[in-house]
């Protein structure tokens, strides 16, 4: 896989790293729904769905030796995640989170994960992640990926970042940025941008550049994210056009109106997943932006991180 895939072999296979978490769904001290998430591993679930046959799909983190997390490799492995890069970590337990929605669908976020599994992955000596980089096309992480880390597993994700580059990976670094994972903003952007100089794609949300580099509007967050020395670029602007660029060559992809916004939970997560899936079987960047809209559209009308498999099923690959 080259830094700009034209035309795809027949199997290809990806690793996102990152955090998954049980989800809780509702207002306090209300019925509360249960179901999981975390950004890369939405991205893994939708990267699968729509992928087919052609798209291998592996998660790599950490959970504990509890039900829960047994339970979450089952209903990733149902989705067709592939499992093989996960650790267990005895005695741990996976992180949680609550969301409540407001009216027009955004989102309030309640986290308990600063002893979740995820965070010690790169703990040990070596991880299976890196056992197995050379049998991978294609790597995405986060921001969110690398803020729940220490800085000794920070460091060994950059150098798995450019060894796969470096042999022609895809290899795909997506900002999400949340202030509360980082001790401050200058350390955020201290790993950000090292993380988009080993990055041959970068997805960024355009309001997350905003927040990380303390910049006036969202148009002066798209000049900047233009600006990054990456090869190729997907910029999210919420309801305005995607902004795609690879080299120098730039275009405005529409998103696609819906009548009704009831959670914008993973939005961004599907709109990435939706891109990843279509470059790597060789769409131009502008084709592969088209599905990401459309498939963020289906998902943002849907309640939680993961919509229903029959919500979606004409956007899937048999």
């Amino acid at each position: 896989m080259t830094d700009s895939p034209s035309a795809a072999p027949a199997q290809l296979s990806i690793a996102a790293l990152g955090e998954c978490m049980l989800e809780l769904q509702g207002p306090a001290f209300g019925n509360l729904r249960q179901t999981f998430g975390g950004d890369t591993l939405n991205t893994a679930v939708y990267l699968a769905r729509c992928g087919g046959p052609r798209l291998s799909v592996h998660y790599a983190t950490a959970l504990g030796d509890d039900s829960l997390s047994a339970g979450l490799l089952e209903r990733w492995a149902a989705e067709g995640v592939q499992t093989g890069l996960v650790q267990r970590l005895p005695g741990r337990l996976p992180g949680l989170y609550l969301i409540e929605l407001d009216a027009g669908g955004e989102r309030r976020f309640h986290y308990w994960r600063d002893q979740a599994p995820a965070r010690a992955y790169f703990d040990a000596a070596t991880t299976a992640l890196e056992e197995q980089a050379e049998a991978l096309d294609a790597l995405y992480l986060s921001g969110i990926s690398l803020a729940i880390l220490p800085d000794a597993g920070r460091e060994r994700v950059l150098a798995l970042m450019a060894r796969m580059r470096s042999r022609g990976a895809l290899v795909a670094f997506d900002n999400n940025y949340r202030p509360r994972l980082w001790a401050s903003a200058e350390a955020a952007r201290h790993w950000y941008e090292r993380a988009f100089a080993a990055a041959s794609l970068a997805l960024v949300t355009a309001d997350d550049h905003q927040a990380l580099h303390g910049l006036p509007d969202l148009d002066a967050a798209v000049a900047a994210a233009q600006a990054l020395p990456v090869a190729e670029i997907a910029i999210k602007r919420g309801p305005l056009p995607a902004r795609v660029g690879l080299g120098q060559t730039w275009q405005d992809v529409p998103t696609e109106a819906v009548p009704r916004v009831v959670d914008t939970t993973a939005a961004g997560d599907s709109f990435a997943a939706g891109y990843l899936a279509r470059r790597l079987r060789g769409d131009a960047p502008a084709e592969a932006a088209a599905f990401g809209n459309r498939l963020a559209a289906r998902v943002i009308q849907h309640p939680g991180a993961l919509i229903p498999r029959e919500a979606m099923q004409d956007l899937m690959e048999g």
